[in-house]
């Protein structure tokens, strides 16, 4: 069975048991492709996706190369400012917020809020997503785990080659210590494989 099917299946379940918005965090490494599987699985089960990166912390490469391992992946995305979305979304409301600025990228929001209306899916997409701080609001925890090679070549096609030896030196051990100290596969409801 491909991903998208998958993981529709998987949301499908959840949905014939019980009414409301069903909220799922699809977690993964880098470049897993999360996104696109985001993108393909929303219209077949009429969900709204939440780009995780909207809610990344900021932060000089001083800063972040001077924090551990476990200080990157705790402070990479602001769960803080999830919470109040999800749960507005999770009660059928509309939610707003401010993305994180790429443009300006200086720890600033941008001024335009980004909002969203409420569906019958709601999918938090990106890496540290299903983190612990969150799981009281999730009803689906998906890990989509690829390999390294895949993750690597997805990375470049993404980014560009010089950004491969950035992205290793400065998240690549962050996303070790979550994967494996925070939530292993084992924390997940569903592991997908990625191919």
């Amino acid at each position: 069975m491909d991903a998208v099917s998958e993981l529709a299946g998987h949301i499908r379940r959840i949905g014939s048991d019980r009414p409301g918005p069903i909220l799922v965090a699809l977690d993964g490494r880098s470049a897993a492709g999360k996104s696109t599987l985001a993108g393909e699985v929303a219209p077949l089960v009429g969900a709204v996706v939440i780009d995780g990166d909207d809610f990344y912390s900021g932060g000089t490469a001083e800063t972040w190369d001077a924090m551990s391992a476990a200080e990157k992946a705790n402070h990479c995305l602001d769960w803080r400012r999830q919470r109040p979305v999800l749960e507005k979304l999770a009660s059928g409301l509309a939610a707003t917020w401010h993305p994180y600025d790429w443009e300006a990228d200086d720890g600033s929001l941008a001024l335009t809020p980004v909002v969203c209306e409420s569906a019958p899916v709601i999918i938090l997409d990106g890496a540290y997503s299903a983190r612990p701080e969150l799981a009281d609001l999730f009803d689906l925890r998906v890990l989509l785990d690829a390999p390294a090679v895949l993750r690597s070549a997805q990375l470049i096609e993404r980014e560009g080659e010089g950004y491969q030896e950035e992205w290793n030196t400065r998240w690549d051990e962050a996303e070790q210590w979550y994967f494996a100290k925070v939530m292993p596969p084992e924390s997940f409801d569903v592991v997908i494989e990625a191919s």
